[in-house]
């Protein structure tokens, strides 16, 4: 029986771990549908040779820092419990990597190639498993402390703060420090319009995130016996809401209705364990809400060209899904209980600070040494042409 247990529990985790990775094939035609035409190939690489980077940096380093263990070992001892241990690794892994295609999104037709990979690195070796460690490891003592002085733990079942928070956050230094698309913003207070090159494609990223977030939700429980029918329909009321609240405000603009589902996931991660189904909803709804009032305040007003808009969905949506959990997740509000407000505006506030701190160092560095940014000639040519010397069409570019 427990033979039959190591299985099972190798098989669940290990298809949570295939789930997620295929979210990464959303992030990248999410960004492939919402950059223009001569952005696509670059999308696309980006996303691929993040991941690529991610597995062998967090392999090496950053699983080390996160939870104090390697995999220098002989195959034999790593194959034990059915090689539980390692499809854990491939499981947290696919959530690390999120953490620069997140980026990767805010900082879309005007970044160099390389040294975001170096970013890629750093972040996923060091800036992100630090405070992984901190919330999912007991690192530093802080969940004793704030368990403490609170009466409960930093809850984040699945990565609201740990993993959507601290990208969207660590985003937005980069963004700042990269500056705007060239001719976004004209010097006389005026926007130049840079439509997404395809809806379609926006569109199937979307869905691929979405139906994806049921194994980054529900898989969080890690092991069989620990699965709740309740991760997975607060996930989908969640979903519904974010959509729902998106359309109404974004008056049914479908870059807003399909970026609505992933503000509501972002934002139910954290107390998806915990929630009634109804305070899912109203969770999602929430960060629906929240989504189109930041995207439009911080393209239109504060002139901040977060080409995604990374850091209104993952950043703030992340960050209202740590204090809604404490919140929803309350007995008086239909919720589990065994959660305390004060835990989650700490852990959250702790969170958000790390990260932005990180990203602003990190990227800091980058600019001062290597540059972030394309030359102005290489932006107005593309980053297919400019970084990979072929654009998504060059048949019919050729026959024209």
């Amino acid at each position: 029986m427990e033979a039959l247990k190591q299985g099972a529990d190798a098989l669940f985790i290990l298809l949570g771990g295939i789930m997620v990775l295929a979210m990464h094939a959303g992030f990248a035609f999410l960004e492939l549908g919402t950059v223009r035409r001569k952005n696509q190939v670059n999308a696309l690489v980006k996303i691929l040779v993040d991941f690529s980077v991610s597995t062998v940096v967090y392999f090496v380093v950053g699983y080390g820092v996160a939870y104090g263990t390697h995999f220098f070992v002989g195959a034999e001892q790593l194959a034990a419990k059915n090689g539980y241990d390692l499809v854990k690794f491939f499981f947290l892994l696919t959530f690390a990597a999120a953490i620069p295609a997140i980026i990767s999104g805010g900082i879309a037709e005007r970044a160099r190639f390389w040294p975001q990979l170096i970013a890629t690195a750093v972040i996923v070796g060091f800036i992100y498993p630090f405070f992984e460690g901190i919330a999912w490891n007991q690192h530093f003592g802080v969940q004793a402390w704030l368990k403490q002085l609170t009466g409960a733990e930093f809850h984040d079942f699945a990565g609201s703060v740990v993993v959507h928070a601290v990208g969207g956050w660590i985003a937005l230094p980069a963004v700042v420090l990269l500056g705007a698309r060239a001719n976004r913003y004209r010097k006389d207070g005026g926007m130049s319009a840079h439509p997404p090159s395809s809806i379609p494609f926006l569109a199937l990223g979307a869905w691929i995130l979405t139906v994806g977030w049921f194994g980054f939700n529900v898989m969080s429980a890690q092991t069989l016996d620990k699965i709740s029918g309740l991760v997975a329909v607060n996930s989908l009321m969640a979903m519904v809401g974010g959509t729902l609240a998106a359309l109404v405000l974004g008056k049914n603009d479908p870059g807003f209705v399909h970026n609505g589902p992933l503000a509501g996931l972002v934002a139910v991660c954290a107390g998806s364990d915990l929630m009634h189904p109804l305070g899912a909803l109203v969770v999602g709804g929430v960060a629906g809400a929240l989504f189109v009032t930041m995207f439009t305040l911080t393209q239109n007003k504060w002139k901040i060209d977060d080409v995604l808009g990374v850091w209104p969905l993952h950043g703030l949506c992340g960050t209202w899904g740590g204090v809604a959990a404490g919140l929803f997740g309350s007995q008086a509000l239909g919720g589990l209980g065994g959660v305390s407000l004060g835990a989650q505006l700490i852990g959250t506030a702790m969170g958000v600070a790390w990260a932005v701190a990180g990203g602003a160092l990190v990227y800091g560095v980058l600019k001062a040494t290597l540059g972030l940014r394309l030359s102005q000639e290489e932006e107005y040519d593309g980053a297919d042409i400019s970084i990979h010397k072929i654009s998504a069409t060059p048949e019919r570019e050729a026959n024209w």
